[in-house]
């Protein structure tokens, strides 16, 4: 029971100085299928594909994903490794603190924070894409032209709302809902790769793994260009990286999940591993049916996807467009290829059902790993607020207000960056800002193993631990260059009605390093300001601890009395 002080797991808690205030009711299937859903290969794995077939072609998403994927696993691994060490429900940035120390743990905990708020928002943007592109305009045959950005705004704040709503009945219902996400993802994406094969004008798998530099133009304008094919691969990059991604998760409910020194770290590579395993056969069905895209549309009189130029370039292709040709259909590459091939079925509507729920299933697991992330540093007085935010439902055993607190910032950061090129912004950021925070507390180990890092749990590395530390470290520098060179910032035009097609005026959108160095500088006068003073942190020295278990038992037992 969660206030029992007779288990191994609370005796742990109590070790590092923390209440279990938290209901433990999660077993090792729950743990990998929160960071599973979160990962979802059919929210970001479907919705960022134009970023794979955009920047070096069929190879991105294909080879770019199995690089991708491994490099996923190896972080997993590495943060695995601590998670087992130190299982709480702070995770990233306690262990940045004990490993690196007060600084290094603050500053992971605002980046993780960043990137896990970025993260519902992203999808629950392609969550509302998907209800209008394949639910409204692909089964219904309504015309969806008039939607606007309120629109998205009402949506978006609805379907957080509700997940808001699930998430504050306690972790029980979430996790029911989470386990049946895991379900769902594998039979819709199994039953989708059949599909988009069966699809495929031919089973010539060279052109499955192409390379080629299709940014700019012949991307359909998804990635800027004249960048190069080397930078185009590092762009390529973000595909995998933004759909596996939250696995964190697992760790963000340690403390609601029962042996988890034995468990957290198990859940976080089975859903890194498994996403790399389906979701490289996913793409390759993708990249496979692309060509059947064109002979659709080129029968449709009415198409209006690809201009009467573009799509009279591919008719004069010799042997017809391969898949690197159709890059061209940029952003919309998934949804026109869901629409001509799968959606004309009786299984494919019933499949854009299975997508448009586990998109929400999966916000709704991040909600559940950002509200604790949020919950865990209030505790520690590391946000405004810190006692409402760190309140525990006596009722749920949830932290409700942390709960609504995220819910909340998430529809804002939508209103905000949908008039900045809001998916570009957000799914590259919550990919670039997560992967750097799941870097520091790795990258801090490397230098603190051996020496000021004594404590470890029962999963080691050995001699890997520092090779996958600098692995760790190469990949954060890159995900960072490639994620600002991919959201630039694009200057402002001016409306041109008599050019052909008519050219309508854009106002300045900021790039990512916008969002970065105005961050950066926040943080940096909040630290210098107040936190470097005001901010103690995780409980980390015998006598903070010591501090901390005085005030447990009340804790505990002022929440069993409900």
């Amino acid at each position: 029971m969660a206030g029992s002080n007779t288990t191994e797991d609370v005796k742990i808690l109590h070790e590092m100085g923390y209440a279990q205030e938290l209901s433990r009711r999660m077993g090792p299937f729950q743990s990998f299928a929160v960071s599973f859903s979160i990962i979802c290969i059919i929210s970001g794995g479907l919705a960022s594909f134009p970023i794979a077939m955009s920047t070096a072609g069929p190879w991105a998403a294909t080879i770019g994903w199995i690089i991708g994927g491994i490099y996923a696993l190896i972080v997993a691994a590495a943060l695995g490794q601590i998670a087992s060490a130190y299982p709480t429900a702070g995770s990233l940035y306690h262990w940045s603190t004990i490993l690196g120390g007060r600084f290094w743990g603050w500053l992971t905990a605002y980046f993780n924070l960043l990137g896990l708020l970025f993260v519902i928002p992203a999808v629950n943007v392609i969550l509302y894409g998907f209800i209008r592109d394949l639910f409204f305009a692909g089964m219904l045959g309504q015309d969806v032209s008039g939607w606007t950005n309120t629109t998205q705004y009402i949506w978006v704040a609805g379907i957080s709302i509700a997940q808001a709503l699930l998430n504050h009945f306690g972790i029980r219902l979430t996790t029911i809902l989470t386990d049946f996400a895991g379900y769902l993802i594998l039979v819709v994406t199994v039953i989708l790769i059949g599909m988009f094969l069966m699809a495929a004008p031919s089973f010539n798998l060279t052109h499955a793994f192409e390379l080629a530099d299709k940014t700019g133009d012949a991307g359909g304008g998804v990635a800027p260009g004249g960048l190069g094919l080397f930078m185009a691969i590092m762009m390529c990059m973000l595909y995998p990286l933004f759909t596996i991604t939250g696995f964190d998760a697992s760790a963000h409910t340690s403390e609601e999940t029962v042996d988890a020194r034995n468990t957290v770290h198990k859940g976080m590579l089975h859903s890194v591993f498994w996403s790399l395993v389906f979701g490289f056969v996913l793409a390759l069905s993708m990249v496979m049916a692309l060509p059947a895209v064109y002979t659709a549309l080129a029968a449709d009189p009415k198409q209006t996807t690809l201009s009467a130029d573009v799509m009279k370039g591919l008719a004069a292709i010799k042997g017809g467009p391969s898949p690197a040709d159709m890059a061209v259909l940029g952003w919309s590459s998934f949804t026109v290829l869901f629409n001509t091939v799968i959606m004309p079925y009786t299984i494919g509507k019933v499949m854009a059902i299975g997508i448009i729920i586990a998109n929400f299933l999966c916000a709704l697991a991040a909600v559940t790993s950002t509200s604790r992330m949020i919950y865990a540093f209030a505790r520690d007085g590391g946000l405004p607020f810190s006692n409402l935010l760190a309140s525990v439902s006596p009722t749920y055993r949830t932290p409700v207000w942390a709960i609504w607190f995220t819910a909340i910032l998430s529809v804002i950061l939508v209103i905000i960056t949908t008039p900045l090129n809001a998916f570009a912004a957000l799914s590259t950021g919550c990919a670039m800002y997560l992967y750097m925070s799941y870097g520091m507390p790795i990258i801090a180990g490397m230098f603190a193993e051996g020496r000021t890092w004594t404590t470890f749990g029962t999963f080691r590395l050995g001699i890997f631990s520092r090779i996958f530390a600098f692995v760790t470290l190469l990949g954060t520098i890159g995900i960072i260059i490639a994620g600002h060179a991919f959201v630039p910032s694009i200057a402002a035009v001016a409306a041109d009605p008599k050019a052909n097609p008519p050219v309508a005026g854009t106002a300045f959108v900021p790039g990512l390093w916008y969002y970065t160095v105005g961050y950066l500088v926040i943080l940096g006068i909040l630290w210098f300001a107040i936190e470097n003073r005001r901010f103690q942190g995780p409980p980390v020295t015998p006598e903070a601890i010591a501090k901390r278990q005085k005030a447990i038992a009340v804790r505990e037992a002022s929440l069993a009395k409900g």
